[in-house]
């Protein structure tokens, strides 16, 4: 979240910035100035009231008979003052809960360099890696190709879990594992990445720490059933939405040592969304399902490092596409379509030739210190120093589902059958087609 201080001390500022995003955006901040001054009026007026206790404190200690009535009255007198003294301070402590309450609903500030604009359609175009493909014969989409070759199954998933679930089989399954393997291999052997295989429950904190609560609950898949004993009892745990949220909370509430930085965790999860709101969409093939896997990069840097991260990170999800030998294109995403928690970010879009279409298939984003300050996650520059909050970063690379369908139609052939990218191969028992 933003800095409560910094906001009230510079509202238009902050007004200004959202009001690139959205007017929505920048709503709140009329609530949050609101509680801002019913905040400052319990503080004025509890430091006069500590003042005044001082002052009758002082004169009743100077009272010499303790126990005449003028020492009883000035008893009475600063009884009342430490009462009222109190009920400033609970009102002080519930404006000040519910301004932080209110501070969580607002997105991040877009950096200065991120371009103006209101949706995806106003994202400005860095770069582009290679060119479509050119097929001497009608192209299919990955729905028509799987079920031609046999490794996508739609009916029995629906039949085991309900819509928007599907079973990989066969060499489709082997193809998923082989991505989620070189995906990983690549990021910790080239990229410097440390694996992580985290739990695929979080809690609520977790969950807040990366900004996904309370913004987006109506996209997690709460668990209904309650552990009833041990050391979780009672505690509310949600399936996870992506890694992000267990790789940035490794190190929530701790402080980190400056030599440490920068620490990059990568992770393969199943990933797990409700898809509130987007009823209708994409209901053909996988491209966006209630489950599925992705392999997440996450970075802990210096602020000084933030922006260099950014370019860092954006360039490990795109060597996954390149070396898969998929053609792409990368985004800066504008002030409009840029994600709540993030400051500046790119998108990395994927030609899917059976859509006609580009897709994403990551993004990364630098959030600055929106997600540290949530989660608590400081840094010392030396031993001696005041901790700092980190600046943190993530991106997907990639997610498994869309790049196993930018390949299935990228790599498509005549007669139905998908040739593996020699990258893939090992991982892969050396096939190097799939065929029916």
């Amino acid at each position: 979240m933003l800095d409560l201080r910094y906001v009230l001390d510079h509202l238009d500022e902050v007004r200004t910035a959202l009001l690139r995003r959205s007017q929505a955006a920048a709503a709140p901040l009329s609530r949050i100035e609101e509680l801002g001054e019913e905040r400052k009026r319990a503080i004025r007026e509890l430091e006069a009231l500590q003042r005044e206790r001082n002052v009758a404190s002082e004169a009743m200690g100077k009272v010499a008979d303790k126990k005449s009535p003028e020492f009883a009255q000035k008893r009475e007198a600063l009884r009342s003052l430490g009462d009222r003294a109190k009920e400033l301070e609970a009102l002080q402590k519930e404006a000040q809960s519910k301004v932080e309450e209110v501070l969580l609903s607002v997105p991040n500030v877009p950096h200065e360099s991120v371009p103006d604009g209101h949706s995806d359609a106003d994202n400005r175009l860095v770069r582009v890696h290679g060119e479509p493909g050119s097929y001497a014969f009608p192209v299919k989409d990955h729905v028509d190709l799987g079920l031609q070759l046999g490794i996508l199954d739609f009916e029995r998933g629906v039949k085991i879990a309900g819509g928007r679930f599907t079973v990989l089989k066969g060499l489709g399954s082997r193809l998923e594992r082989a991505l989620m393997m070189f995906m990983l291999d690549l990021h910790t052997s080239e990229h410097g990445y440390t694996e992580i295989w985290p739990p695929a429950l979080v809690n609520a904190d977790s969950l807040r720490g990366t900004g996904q609560l309370p913004k987006f609950e109506a996209d997690l898949f709460a668990i209904g059933h309650q552990i009833e004993e041990g050391e979780n009892s009672g505690l509310k745990l949600y399936l996870s939405p992506t890694a992000e949220v267990q790789l940035t909370n490794m190190h929530r509430d701790e402080i980190l040592d400056g030599e440490q930085l920068p620490i990059k965790y990568a992770a393969y999860t199943p990933c797990f969304r409700s898809e509130a709101g987007s009823y209708g969409r994409d209901v053909r093939g996988i491209i966006r399902q209630h489950q599925f896997d992705k392999v997440e990069l996450v970075q802990f840097v210096a602020p000084e490092q933030g922006l260099t991260a950014l370019e860092e990170l954006t360039r490990h999800a795109e060597a996954v596409l390149q070396r898969l030998g998929l053609h792409y294109r990368v985004v800066e995403l504008c002030a409009g379509d840029l994600g709540a928690n993030a400051r500046r970010g790119y998108d990395l879009e994927v030609w899917l030739p059976g859509q006609n279409a580009y897709r994403e298939i990551s993004s990364c984003s630098w959030f600055s210190d929106f997600q540290a300050r949530r989660a608590k996650v400081r840094y010392r520059k030396s031993k001696g120093e005041k901790p700092e909050l980190v600046h943190t970063l993530n991106g997907s690379g990639l997610a498994i589902g869309r790049t196993l369908v930018a390949l299935l139609e990228q790599n498509q052939q005549a007669d139905g059958s998908v040739v593996v990218p020699e990258a893939l191969r090992p991982y892969m028992g050396g096939l190097a087609l799939i065929k029916a």
